[in-house]
């Protein structure tokens, strides 16, 4: 596997590990998964999370190897397997890993018992929703939270006082939308969350460099960040802009009330990395899903 890029700049260093666990069908003696993690949350001791690449799952072709992804066009039994092999690095099992119904919304939804209970299903992901959901916060230990996505940003969230957890989902519709401010409120009001004890992590996702935009999805920008617009928008000219949704949701967290210093922006792009990430601008949309996922120790 090559080295992952990193970029330059004003980043939190992302770490790459390497895991090793039993193959189930014992086709081969063991399996090594690379995953990325943020160094902040690790040292908490709070929480188990991670950020996929593509190393270490089973799928094949386009979705080599580690796809997280259904309805993408690969199997669904590789993708379930998949899923298996990062529940086990997680330290779970598949049936307590739930997945949103990302849909580019605004959306975040609780985790309760009542709702991982009700909808869980023997040997594959939870997915309790039938509706755009793309966030959720859960204060229950052993319960795995997710999105996934393969250039849009997922964000990670940690209370260390009340021992909660956050994540969410933000494409550019989800950004200017902020959902990420979303999720931050929504850990306010349902655990009382003070948003200078939580913790956030920008994961792996595409670069400004790489991100071209159009003119109308620049407006949208332009109109609800304002002034700030001009530190996350470059015009190229043309009608064409580049877009750094690292810093934008960097921007929104921290008008949520999130101390700068709480705030570890990922130093790994989608796009640069292709690779090792899934990455859809990098591919013309022919690839799996990376995955993030975040839960509380028991």
């Amino acid at each position: 596997m090559k080295q992952i890029r990193r970029l330059q700049g004003e980043y939190s260093g992302m770490e790459e590990k390497s895991i090793n666990i039993q193959d189930k069908n014992k086709k081969v003696s063991n399996i090594n998964l690379k995953v990325l993690t943020f160094p902040e949350f690790s040292k908490t001791n709070m929480v188990s999370h991670l950020f996929s690449t593509r190393t270490g799952g089973c799928s094949r072709g386009i979705f080599r190897a580690m796809n997280l992804g259904f309805n993408l066009g690969d199997t669904g039994e590789n993708v379930i397997e998949n899923h298996r092999r990062i529940a086990e690095v997680l330290g779970t099992e598949i049936e307590k890993v739930v997945r949103p119904c990302e849909n580019h919304t605004s959306n975040v939804e609780v985790i309760t018992e009542d709702i991982f209970r009700d909808k869980m299903l023997k040997g594959a992901p939870t997915e309790p929703f039938d509706y755009g959901v793309d966030g959720m916060v859960t204060n229950i230990p052993g319960i795995a939270i997710s999105v996934f996505a393969s250039d849009c940003v997922p964000i990670f969230f940690l209370d260390t006082e009340k021992k909660a957890i956050g994540i969410c989902h933000s494409g550019w519709k989800g950004t200017a939308k902020r959902i990420g401010g979303n999720t931050v409120a929504k850990m306010i009001e349902t655990f009382g969350s003070n948003p200078s004890d939580i913790i956030c992590g920008i994961g792996p996702c595409i670069c400004r460099a790489c991100y071209e935009i159009s003119a109308d999805v620049a407006d949208v920008f332009k109109d609800e960040f304002g002034k700030k617009s001009v530190e996350i928008l470059d015009d190229k000219g043309n009608g064409k802009y580049q877009l750094d949704l690292k810093l934008t949701n960097k921007i929104i967290l921290q008008e949520a009330g999130i101390k700068s210093e709480n705030i570890f922006v990922g130093d790994v792009c989608t796009c640069c990395n292709s690779e090792m990430l899934f990455s859809h601008r990098a591919t013309d949309g022919r690839r799996g899903n990376n995955g993030g996922f975040i839960m509380l120790k028991k």
